[in-house]
C-alpha cells in the first residue's frame, strides 16, 4: 500500500513509519515539524535502506495539504497534533485551531483524492476521569479533563459521524497509553521539545546528566508503594500496533473500529525508576512532591479486543522499554541535535 503517515518525524509516528517500510509498504511523511524532526525521517530511511519522502506542510493549509494528497494514497496513519497536556489548558484556542483543523483539511482532501482509509492516533485520556479500571473500549460517555484530551474525543467524533455518512469509509481509532522506549538501534526515540513533560525521558536526561534530578508527584496514591501507576507500552509494539490495524480495516468491513494499545498492568512510578537503574547501570536522584491536579492513581487497558480482533499484544516488557530508552539516550545525549 501506499500510505501517507501525518506528524511522521515525531516519537511514535517515526516508529511507525520505519514498521511500515520493513513490512513492504511505500510511505511517504507530511509533517510541520513543529514537535518532529527531519532527521528521524532521514534516519528511519537509512535504517530501513530506502528514502523516505518528507512533505515539510502544515496540515491546516488545505491548498498544501491538497497538493499533498494528489500524490495518490491508499491510507492515511493520522499523528499530526499539538500533544502537550499542560500546555494544552493555558492555549486551547490554539490547540482546538491546530488539532480539529488540521483534522478537516486532512480528511476533506481525503475525501476529494478517494482515499478514505484512515488509522487515528487517540489515546486513553479520552475515557477521563470517570471509568472503571481497565479501561475498556465501550465505555461512554467519553471525556477528559485536558484541552488536549478533547481533540482527541472531538476527533474521534468526527471520524465516527464521516464513517456513519458514507460507509466507503475505513476508520480504526487506537486509544494507546503510555508509550516509552526507542528502536534497539538506538538511532530514532524520544527527543522532547524543552523540559519533557513525560516521566521516562524526564528519568533519562536524568540518567545521561542533562537534569539534576526527578520530581516525583506524589506518594501517597492507594497504590502498592504510593506513587502513580501507569500501562507502559513500548513504541515498537504501539507500531506494530498500528499496522496490523491498517491491515485489519483494509480487509475487513468499513465502518469504524476501536482499539485500546495497552499491556494491561500498571507500574508505578518508582518501579519506574528503578528498572531504569538496572538497565543504564546508573542511579537516578528523585525527591516526592506534591501530587499533580488532576492526576489519577492508577488505570491500565484492557487489551482483551485487540488480541482477539487483531492478534495483537504487547511483547516487550519494562525492562525492555528502559533498555532500549538508555539506548537511544546515551547514544544522543542531545537527542537529534547532537
Amino acid at each position: 500500500m501506499r500510505v501517507l503517515v501525518t506528524g511522521g518525524a515525531g516519537y511514535i509516528g517515526s516508529h511507525t513509519v520505519l514498521t511500515l517500510l520493513e513490512q513492504g509498504h511505500d510511505v511517504e511523511v507530511v509533517d510541520n515539524l513543529v514537535n518532529g524532526k527531519a532527521e528521524a525521517v532521514r534516519r528511519v530511511g537509512e535504517l530501513a535502506g530506502r528514502d523516505v519522502p518528507l512533505h515539510e506542510v502544515d496540515l491546516t493549509d488545505a491548498d498544501a495539504t491538497d497538493a499533498v494528497l494528489a500524490r495518490g494514497f491508499d491510507a492515511v496513519i493520522h499523528f499530526a497534533a499539538l500533544k502537550a497536556v499542560g500546555e494544552s489548558t493555558q492555549k486551547p484556542l490554539e490547540y482546538y485551531a491546530n488539532n480539529m483543523g488540521s483534522t478537516f483539511t486532512l480528511m476533506d482532501a481525503m475525501r476529494r483524492h478517494d482515499c478514505r482509509t484512515i488509522v487515528f492516533s487517540s489515546s486513553a485520556t479520552v475515557y477521563g476521569a470517570k471509568a472503571p479500571v481497565p479501561y475498556v473500549e465501550d465505555y461512554e460517555p467519553l471525556d477528559s479533563s485536558s484541552t488536549y484530551g478533547q481533540t482527541k474525543v472531538m476527533t474521534e467524533r468526527i471520524l465516527t459521524d464521516v464513517a456513519a455518512a458514507d460507509p466507503a469509509w475505513r476508520v480504526a481509532l487506537l486509544r494507546y497509553f503510555n508509550p516509552v522506549g526507542a528502536h534497539p538501534s538506538g538511532r530514532i526515540g524520544e527527543d522532547p521539545q524543552g523540559i519533557p513533560n513525560n516521566l521516562v525521558p524526564f528519568i533519562a536526561q536524568v540518567a545521561v546528566g542533562r537534569r539534576d534530578r526527578l520530581s516525583v508527584f506524589g506518594g501517597d496514591y492507594p497504590t502498592a508503594d504510593g506513587t502513580a501507576e501507569r500501562d507502559y507500552i513500548h513504541v515498537q509494539d504501539v507500531a506494530e500496533g498500528h499496522v496490523v490495524a491498517l491491515d485489519a480495516i483494509v480487509g475487513g468491513d468499513a465502518g469504524v473500529h476501536v482499539w485500546n494499545l495497552g499491556s494491561g498492568q500498571g507500574t508505578s512510578v518508582l518501579e519506574m525508576i528503578h528498572a531504569f537503574e538496572r538497565a543504564s547501570g546508573r542511579e537516578i536522584p528523585y525527591e516526592v512532591v506534591d501530587r499533580r491536579p488532576g492526576d489519577l492513581p492508577a488505570f491500565w487497558a484492557d487489551p482483551t479486543k485487540a488480541e482477539q480482533e487483531l492478534g495483537w499484544r504487547t511483547s516487550r516488557t519494562v525492562d525492555d522499554m528502559c533498555r532500549d530508552t538508555w539506548t537511544w539516550q546515551s547514544q544522543n545525549p542531545q537527542g537529534y541535535d547532537a
